[in-house]
């Protein structure tokens, strides 16, 4: 079940502050001079579009980013309008009370969601692979899921727990077996000595581990200080980063249905942007207010690449036996407090490809490369702190 990283070649800083120029430039050049990016009537002729992101601006959002910089959106007739939040908003809700139109969350959450009311649909599964790990000391003696029993796991709650219930589940452990902490979004407490295997994500905590210096040597931690187990590889593993609609509005809009699908065009591009330019992706979830520094983002970028790319079916196509697996982990994860994220089956209408595949059909026929089978990713060379 280890999950071995490819160690890090060189991109440097000096190139994303060049790409962030760039895109800058890009971004704020105009559309009605031989452009295409905007009708010529003018932006009051523009659907306005609200899509509510589940965290602050980085590059696990930079597909977004990307449509919206490079006039996607616009070139779909859409204005769309990109709101992080920092916590402070649930993604899922904002979407069942009617305050978005598009919402990207994780499948569990909003199967939890959906049990307790929420009317939604997964549209576009954009993460095709999961990207949680937990991360021990390579001395601590956990190589596997197995070896959590009695130990100290830590976790973000808010949700993100359930692939560890549901690893454990179906390696027969208890919750109760485990000491369950409440973990910050870093490191920390891990480095402290608090926590036996912390949660992280390939695209940020695992970077953040390996942009800390080793205080008994001066030098970065390397993968080989550690021990990685990622959810990918467990029978745990669930579905991440998906966008959401209104199922009533998917049923009884006609215009609504017709603008998912001009939306969905608009976010595959600006994910092709992201793929076939990490770099400049980077740069731009910098300029949307990115607190990471340069390589941290760059790793970022790459790394979200890789739980997208290669998309077999078409990049947010659905796979019915991810979902499947998604829905029996959900089913089967009991938490430390003896309770249960969902207890049946979710409806039909918990998701459709009917949307997507309209979308990425369109644009194969347009030439646009929706599979990414030849996707590689790039070298990145991390820095102290992510600079």
């Amino acid at each position: 079940m280890r999950h071995r990283f490819g160690r890090i070649a060189a991109i440097s800083a000096a190139g994303l502050a060049a790409a962030i120029a760039l895109t800058s430039c890009a971004a704020s050049a105009p559309t009605d001079g031989g452009g295409d990016a905007a009708p010529s009537e003018g932006a009051a002729e523009l659907t306005p579009i609200k899509l509510q992101l589940q965290w602050l601006p980085q590059a696990q959002f930079a597909g977004y980013y990307a449509a919206l910089s490079q006039g996607y959106f616009e070139e779909e007739g859409l204005e769309v309008e990109i709101i992080p939040s920092g916590g402070d908003i649930v993604p899922q809700d904002a979407l069942a009370n009617g305050d978005v139109d598009y919402a990207v969350a994780w499948v569990p959450k909003v199967l939890g969601s959906i049990e307790a009311g929420a009317n939604l649909t997964n549209i576009a599964q954009i993460f095709q692979r999961s990207g949680t790990l937990q991360v021990a000391w390579a001395d601590s003696g956990i190589e596997s899921v197995d070896d959590f029993e009695g130990k100290k796991i830590g976790s973000w709650g808010f949700g993100n727990e359930w692939e560890i219930f549901a690893a454990m589940a179906a390696e027969g452990l208890d919750a109760t077996s485990v000491e369950i902490i409440t973990q910050s979004f870093d490191m920390n407490g891990f480095l402290a000595g608090d926590i036996d295997a912390a949660q992280a994500m390939t695209y940020n905590e695992w970077a953040q581990l390996l942009e800390t210096p080793d205080p008994e040597t001066g030098e970065l931690y390397t993968e080989d200080d550690f021990s990685v187990i990622s959810y990918e590889d467990t029978e745990g593993a669930m579905l991440q980063d998906a966008l959401w609609a209104d199922t009533e509005r998917l049923e009884s809009d006609a215009e609504y249905a017709e603008t998912t699908v001009k939306f969905l065009r608009a976010v595959i591009k600006g994910w092709v942007f992201a793929r076939d330019d990490a770099e400049a992706a980077a740069a731009l979830t910098i300029e949307n207010g990115s607190s990471w520094g340069p390589s941290h983002e760059l790793w970022m970028a790459n790394e979200t690449n890789k739980l997208i790319w290669p998309a077999e079916n078409g990049i947010g196509v659905i796979d019915e036996a991810a979902w499947d697996k998604t829905v029996a982990g959900a089913l089967a994860a009991v938490n430390e407090q003896g309770a249960h994220l969902i207890t049946e089956e979710p409806p039909a209408t918990a998701y459709s490809n009917e949307y997507i595949e309209e979308a990425v059909a369109s644009l194969e026929e347009e030439g646009v490369d929706v599979t990414g089978a030849d996707f590689a990713p790039i070298d990145v060379e991390l820095t102290e702190g992510g600079q």
